[in-house]
């Protein structure tokens, strides 16, 4: 199990990783590259940075869920 999560742990970090370095920054971002910079006219923020804003939020829940399994299941000596 823990080789399992730790597993799981590394990937969500790397893939985290590049999902924030995507992020649009002060002066614009790497995900313009891929299509950020058609823009919708209600909200101002492109449907790419809104999925990877969604891509990003889910990473960081996996991300955190399995560092807590990992610290409780490393406490619990199994």
């Amino acid at each position: 199990m823990i080789l399992a999560l730790s597993i799981v742990l590394i990937l969500s970090s790397g893939l985290l990783v590049v999902l924030i370095l995507l992020h649009r920054g002060k002066g614009g971002g790497l995900s313009s590259l891929f299509g950020g910079s058609v823009s919708s006219s209600l909200s101002g923020s492109s449907v790419v940075e809104k999925n990877l804003d969604r891509f990003t939020i889910a990473c960081g829940i996996v991300w955190a869920a399995s560092i807590i399994a990992l610290g409780l299941e490393v406490k619990g000596g199994h």
